[in-house]
Formats: structure tokens, C-alpha cells, sequence
């Protein structure tokens, strides 16, 4: 199975190489592994100038230099200008079993565990949820792909859902105290730029 597994990540791979969605590049940590991918959602603020671009596009190839994972966040949030790292896991009986999407540094929001673990339900096992919450067609399936789990995540951060919450104090401000939420996530963002 872990040979059908790697077969298709790297077709996925190469497809995010050949016809990479904007802001969007993504790979192995080490071209010894392809279960373990690293990943690095960059949200810019929005580029003014030529230059701006060609700014992010030499940061992108400084980082990762041709691996790792970068994604564009969504503009206009309280987490734009950030840059969060994480790791995408995936198990060997790929793409029939989702893989973990967990962020490396801090993050609080009502669907980012606080480990870091993200919880969406296009990471959540195929099949019925028991709890209710999702339909089965939100959940994984063979169908999906690491672009459209990085553009969902994208999405995620800009629209929380605070009903299936992960992360309970964050699930509550966003609710109860928005301003209170947008001010740390701008703490989130500065600390994540090392400032």
C-alpha cells in the first residue's frame, strides 16, 4: 500500500511543481521522505508594486530553496501578514486514509487544537461523523488532494468555525469578544514574523 501511497504524492508533487494554484508551492521535507511534508502558510499583505511580488517570490525560493510548502493566506483576516509553520503526515494507506495537518508554532483558533493540530473536516476520516456535525461528503476522501487541504485550511483561518470548536478559549472569543480574538491573532502574527 505505502507503494501506491508514494505514487501519488508524488504525482500531486509534481502537479503542485508544474501547475502550482497562486500563492500556493508545496513538497517533502527531504526528498528521503515524501510521507512528511512541511508547510508554511504565508499570509501577505496585500502587494502594492512589481517589487512587493518579487519580494515574496525570493523569500518563497530563500526558504524552502525548491521544497516545503507555501501557502498564500487570506487577505484582509486577522492573521494576514503572517508566516505559520506546519507539518502534513501522511499515512502509509494514502490517499484512502487523510493525513494531519498540525502548525509548528503558536496559533490560537477555534479549530487549531493547542498543540497545534488542525481540525477540518477534510482531515477527518471517510465515513458518517458520529457526533453529527459534518456530512459525509465534507469529510476526507480518495478525491481530495494536498492543494485543496491547504486551500480549505486557508479558508479556515479566515472563517472559523466556531460550532466544532478545537480550541474552546479561542471558539469563545471569536463569539463573544471579536476584537479581543483580532488583537491576539495580531500578537500571533508579529511573534511569527519575530518581532
Amino acid at each position: 500500500m505505502a507503494g501506491t501511497a508514494l505514487k501519488r504524492l508524488m504525482a500531486e508533487y509534481k502537479q503542485l511543481t508544474l501547475n502550482p494554484p497562486e500563492g500556493i508551492v508545496a513538497g517533502p521535507a527531504n526528498e528521503e521522505n515524501f510521507f512528511e511534508w512541511e508547510a508554511l502558510i504565508i499570509s501577505f499583505p496585500r502587494m502594492k508594486t512589481p517589487w512587493d511580488v518579487t519580494l515574496k517570490n525570493v523569500l518563497i525560493y530563500t526558504y524552502f530553496n525548491g521544497f516545503g510548502l507555501l501557502s498564500r493566506g487570506p487577505e484582509d483576516t486577522c492573521f494576514e501578514g503572517g508566516v505559520f509553520p506546519a507539518l502534513l503526515s501522511f499515512p502509509s494507506d494514502y490517499p484512502l486514509s487523510p493525513p494531519k495537518m498540525r502548525f509548528t508554532c503558536d496559533m490560537f483558533h477555534p479549530n487549531i487544537y493547542p498543540d497545534g493540530r488542525v481540525c477540518i473536516s477534510i482531515l477527518h476520516a471517510p465515513g458518517d461523523d458520529p457526533m453529527g456535525y459534518e456530512s459525509s461528503a465534507e469529510r476526507w476522501s480518495p478525491v481530495q488532494s494536498v492543494e485543496k487541504i491547504l486551500l480549505s485550511v486557508v479558508s479556515m483561518l479566515a472563517e472559523p468555525n466556531d460550532e466544532s470548536g478545537a480550541n474552546v478559549d479561542a471558539s469563545k472569543m471569536w463569539r463573544e469578544d471579536r476584537d479581543q480574538f483580532y488583537s491576539l491573532a495580531q500578537q500571533i502574527v508579529r511573534k511569527s514574523l519575530g518581532l
